[in-house]
């Protein structure tokens, strides 16, 4: 009779690993049997052993207990593992590994530069509309950070493009923003092709009207590469 299997538990049984690890792992100059060694102390951490000894690390692996040891001792010395001492319910003083050194250089990268991706459109919308933001058009603008998650080059093209347009206030640039979103429009290179598009159709009437508005100075964003 077969097993009964359950999805369930294989899907309660994984171990989460962030993507930040197996994109730079490289930069961080760690090589590939560091990685496989960090994910089995991820592992063991998930199990709730704390403090696993290289010899339980080679158990899972192709490379000794020796080996296991001068991995752990070199994450430590790089500042990618710590070990921390603290009183368990017994009082008595026991010790446990720390991933969260390497966490801290993975993610304090990306918050770090999110944070200044961030700041610049600020800076950004107060220069073109030559005021400080009021605290409704802060909050507009975290709204399509944090709650619309539009990366904050893509808002950026939407300001461009709305003063192209001689309609700088935010309204319209929302108007934009939601107008490229509902075309799927996830890129500055997309917004630049389809504000291409719009502008090469709104050509012939502009040529007819009679007020012609100088944009030469705003166009060049569509001409970036």
């Amino acid at each position: 009779m077969a097993k009964f299997i359950s999805y369930q538990d294989i899907l309660l049984n994984q171990v989460p690993v962030p993507v930040q690890l197996l994109d730079k792992y490289a930069a961080l100059g760690l090589t590939e049997r560091e990685v496989m060694v960090i994910l089995q102390l991820l592992r063991f951490l998930h199990e709730k052993n704390d403090f696993p000894t290289p010899g339980d690390l080679a158990n899972h692996l192709t490379i000794t207990e020796k080996e296991c040891a001068n991995i752990l001792r070199k994450l430590i010395q790089q500042q990618f593992l710590s070990i921390e001492q603290f009183r368990n319910e017994q009082n008595e003083i026991t010790e446990a590994y720390s991933l969260n050194p390497l966490w801290e250089v993975l993610f304090a990268e990306k918050q770090e530069a999110k944070e200044n991706n961030d700041g610049t459109i600020f800076i950004l919308f107060e220069q073109e509309f030559g005021r400080p933001l009021s605290p409704f058009e802060i909050e507009m603008i975290n709204t399509w950070l944090d709650e619309d998650n539009l990366p904050p080059e893509l808002i950026k093209a939407g300001l461009r493009e709305s003063v192209l347009m001689g309609k700088l206030n935010f309204k319209y640039i929302d108007r934009i923003l939601r107008d490229w979103k509902k075309k799927g429009i996830q890129s500055v290179e997309e917004a630049r092709q389809s504000s291409k598009a719009f502008h090469q159709k709104q050509a012939p009437k502009q040529d007819s009207g009679s007020s012609e508005r100088d944009t030469s100075i705003y166009y060049n964003w569509l001409e970036e590469e």
